[in-house]
């Protein structure tokens, strides 16, 4: 294992961006090295379970899942921790331009914390615990359901669900009317009619709750999209009417984040987690938008651009193909004949007669061969095919091969004149100049330490838990052993 990881932390400098000077492999303080930090951009700290908690995400997109304490485990976190190293330098480097006083991120992180905290006070200080009885669930059960209805688990824990629903609704309904208590709430409803969106200023009040004020440009977007799809639902609803309840909701949240923060609920630790984590992703996607648009090309670029990368751009034809090998053009020349007469099938010649590796496994199906790919015979062959149509005899290195075409995937992004095909080259073009961008950040205006011993201990140590309980599950009479045996009651073996 310490071996894998220091062959992929030897070729770190590339796969963090490909210039050499841009990460400092270093000797780390023994700080770092009692905790599970791995690495630091600037006074960012990147820790071990950072990385792994990230990897195991759904969210890191391009990155498959390696099981603990494999070399492809290692491998994938190499590649997360670019990820997080490219994010921390666009983060240092928003920060330094002042982005985190923009606006609209200032709303956004307003937006995000109120909804953090109302959630957390309602949970706490309004739901409570809601219980339901059995005669509460009997009572449901013979009012709605039809004779001879089963009351089997399922239903039962079903129907317990929908009564403990519907009472957090009463109680919460309820509560929020106690809310207001004690407070002066306005709503402008005159500033909510549909007819004056294009004239109406963002900093017009649409709300004012004690001496916080809620404007138009805060509630806008969720406003207009609720009186639309109010009138989706029903084209005689009202959309003022949706506006105006949305904005109720809005008024409430405000009010239950003001008595969360009373309360204490900053403090959270799980709520100071999030928001930290959201304020760093937003701001880091916020600067990233900013930078691609500043970066949009121009026609003539976008045009050079993919000149100059087309072989990378565009992909070659595809043919899905199935092949039978053998040893002599005789034997290639004998089945091509039976096979045409309906006397074999492709799948049982490559079964009973192919030479090649998992023939009989895969019945010949080789999959997916690229156009220029293949040995230049083989090739030719195989893209003057039409689809079912069969080819050969044609030699090759392997031996004599029939060849038929099972699926053809046509050749894409080809011509620059394809809105599809400028489409993808722009998204390239602006990547590849974001990741220009982060290089010379890394380069030269912020340092970036990799502590390559800690990272190579930490997945030591995880390498080393899986195998201690990988020996303990092997133990006779252990808890995996007897998980095994019940399963194989409940399925009857």
């Amino acid at each position: 294992m310490t071996k894998i990881i220091l062959a992929v932390l030897a070729a770190l400098p590339i796969a963090l961006g490909g210039a050499s000077a841009a990460v400092a492999v270093a000797e780390e303080p023994k700080a770092a090295a009692q905790s599970d930090v791995i690495a630091k951009v600037g006074d960012q700290a990147i820790s071990f379970h950072q990385i792994n908690t990230m990897l195991n995400s759904s969210a890191v997109v391009g990155v498959s899942v390696p099981a603990l304490g494999t070399p492809e485990r290692d491998t994938a976190r190499i590649v997360v921790l670019d990820k997080v190293i490219s994010a921390n330098l666009l983060y240092l480097d928003a920060k330094r331009q002042g982005l985190d006083k923009d606006p609209v991120y200032q709303r956004d992180m307003r937006n995000f914390s109120n909804g953090m905290l109302a959630g957390q006070y309602q949970r706490r200080f309004m739901a409570g615990e809601i219980t339901v009885s059995d005669e509460e669930i009997q009572a449901f059960f013979d009012e709605t359901m039809v004779a001879d209805t089963e009351m089997t688990d399922d239903l039962h824990t079903q129907i317990e669900a929908t009564l403990r629903k519907r009472k957090l609704h009463e109680r919460l309904k309820a509560q929020r009317e106690a809310l207001r208590e004690g407070l002066e709430v306005d709503v402008y409803t005159g500033n909510l009619e549909p007819s004056g969106d294009e004239a109406r200023a963002d900093d017009v009040r649409v709300a004012q709750v004690g001496e916080e004020v809620i404007s138009w440009g805060e509630v806008k977007a969720s406003l207009i999209a609720a009186g639309r799809g109010a009138t989706e639902l029903d084209p005689l609803a009202m959309e003022v009417d949706a506006r105006l309840s949305t904005l109720q909701g809005e008024i409430d949240k405000r009010i239950m984040a003001h008595k969360a923060r009373e309360a204490g609920l900053e403090t959270d630790p799980v709520y100071r987690s999030r928001f930290n984590e959201f304020q760093k992703t937003r701001l880091v996607n916020l600067h990233r938008a900013n930078l691609a648009k500043e970066r949009e090309p121009s026609e003539e670029q976008l045009k050079a651009y993919y000149e100059a990368n087309r072989m990378a751009i565009m992909q070659v034809e595809m043919r899905k193909i199935q092949d039978v090998v053998v040893k002599t053009r005789e034997e290639a020349e004998a089945l091509k004949a039976k096979i045409e007469s309906g006397e074999l099938t492709m799948y049982q010649a490559a079964a009973d007669y192919s030479i090649a590796p998992g023939a009989k496994q895969q019945l010949g199906e080789i999959g997916w061969v690229a156009e220029g790919r293949a040995q230049p015979a083989m090739n030719e062959v195989i893209f003057k095919l039409g689809p079912g149509e069969l080819g050969g005899p044609v030699e090759s290195s392997e031996g004599w091969h029939l060849v038929t075409v099972l699926d053809v995937s046509d050749a894409k992004f080809d011509n620059f004149e394809d809105a599809a095909t400028q489409k993808l080259t722009r998204r390239r073009y602006i990547h590849d100049q974001l990741d220009t961008y982060v290089m010379d950040l890394r380069k030269n205006d912020f340092t970036v330490e990799v502590y390559e011993d800690n990272m190579v201990r930490l997945a030591q140590k995880e390498a080393d838990m899986v195998a201690r309980l990988t020996e303990q599950a092997a133990q006779p009479g252990s808890k995996t052993e007897q998980r095994v045996e019940e399963l194989k009651k409940m399925i009857g073996e």
